[in-house]
């Protein structure tokens, strides 16, 4: 039996000295902790749960009584107790929500759900970390203990959750282990935002060659992690994704959809290519007479054709991927679609030549040669020029710039090249008879 000094005693250090207390109380078991915290007043309670380390703060709430946990959970902020439910599984997370109030409950909920293309989305909330104030002995300890076993980066934070460093396991064992790990630890750590979307955590990778990248909110609590592989496997899946909406396809179709689910997704799209080909043809229409009497038009007229779309798809596919890792802002747009078009002229200088060599071979005719190879020049710079706005225009538009884009591109690049050698064999209709 505790004496009344002694409580008294107890209760002046919970509420002077909290995360002394705390870093105490996370080497207790955990019914003790817990027994620890029902006879303490609910306030000195709740910020000794705040400034245990969040491992052993998640295993207490996910062991106490409904009358602690109605007690306690709801004064700690939403914040932390979001964090620290996501460290639990879904089934026993949902069954602790479900015995608080109802409006504690949906206020936690809020923080944690985010939407499907933030960081938030991806990041591991089981992060492992440990307060700065652990010796290196102690840490090791608790690797040993709790850490799993692909970990690399160990992060540290104060006893109010705020991240202030991380070190390698490596650098673990190769330091005094009598020394505090705000000692020893690395402060320059780069953090992102849950809410940050996940081209900025693809940028931050690249640019630091990290493992792991954590995540923490405005004030710098620490929310969770976010692991090399898992946004290389994103990135996977968004860049498929790209692959689909670029030619009509819906990024929520699978190979396994439903049939009208597919059909109600694609025919729009399909219907709206209908359009720009009967545009295409109407270009082709107006130069039938021309065909009609230089019947060699109509079998050259696929390959320009062929080449400015090709033109246009390489055009859109750097652009895009540009655009997607930041590698290039909106503000920079004349700065790519000069060197698009630079790009694609001197390219259309050299299949040019090649296909105009190949035509005065077929058909003996120097002036169906040059009209193709001026034709060919042409509609692979207009080409190239709009594989590289398409994107960005959709992206001033705050549109998605992988959606439908290539149907746009392929009606742009098919009239450019129709017109442009058609328009060429009528004008200089002259030269074809020589």
């Amino acid at each position: 039996m505790i004496s009344m000094s002694s409580q008294v005693l107890y209760e002046a250090f919970f509420t002077d000295f909290p995360e002394e207390a705390a870093q105490i109380l996370e080497t207790f078991d955990i019914p003790d902790i817990i027994r620890i915290l029902q006879n303490t007043p609910a306030q000195n309670a709740v910020n000794l749960l705040a400034a245990m380390s969040p491992p052993v703060a998640a295993d207490v709430i996910a062991a106490m009584p409904t009358d602690l946990l109605v007690r306690l959970v709801p004064k700690l902020s939403p914040t932390t107790s979001a964090s620290l439910l996501l460290r639990l599984d879904e089934g026993l997370r949902q069954a602790i929500l479900s015995r608080l109030p109802e409006r504690d409950a949906n206020d936690i909920r809020l923080f944690m759900e985010y939407p499907p293309d933030s960081v938030g989305s991806l990041m591991d909330p089981r992060v492992f970390a440990l307060p700065e104030d652990l010796t290196v002995r102690d840490a090791m300890v608790q690797v040993r203990l709790r850490a799993p076993k692909e970990i690399h980066d160990l992060y540290v934070i104060d006893r109010r959750q705020v991240l202030v460093g991380k070190l390698s396991v490596r650098d673990l064992l190769l330091v005094d282990p009598h020394e505090r790990l705000q000692a020893v630890m690395h402060r320059d750590v780069s953090a992102i935002h849950p809410l940050e979307s996940r081209e900025q955590i693809v940028e931050l990778f690249s640019e630091r060659h990290l493992f792991t990248i954590p995540v923490t909110d405005l004030d710098g609590h620490l929310l969770g992690v976010i692991r090399n592989e898992d946004i290389i496997k994103a990135s996977q899946e968004d860049a498929t994704a790209d692959l689909q909406t670029m030619v009509g396809a819906n990024k929520d179709e699978r190979a396994l959809s439903p049939v009208w689910f597919s059909v109600r997704k694609r025919l729009p799209w399909l219907q709206i290519n209908l359009l720009t080909a009967f545009l295409a043809a109407f270009v082709v229409g107006l130069f039938e007479e021309t065909i009609a009497q230089f019947t060699a038009l109509a079998v050259l007229l696929p390959i320009v054709a062929g080449q400015s779309g090709n033109t246009g798809a390489q055009s859109l596919a750097v652009v895009l991927r540009g655009l997607a890792l930041r590698d290039v802002r909106l503000s920079e747009w004349w700065r790519v679609c000069l060197k698009e078009v630079t790009v694609a002229f001197w390219n259309g200088l050299a299949v040019a030549l090649v296909a105009a060599c190949a035509v005065f071979v077929w058909s003996h005719s120097s002036g169906l040669a040059l009209i193709i190879g001026i034709s060919m020049v042409l509609s692979m710079v207009i080409a190239g020029l709009s594989g590289a706005i398409i994107p960005m225009a959709l992206k001033a538009l705050k549109q998605d710039p992988a959606q439908s884009s290539s149907i746009v591109l392929t009606t742009i690049t098919d009239v450019a090249g129709f017109f442009s050698f058609l328009g060429l064999a009528t004008l200089f209709s002259g030269l074809l008879t020589g």
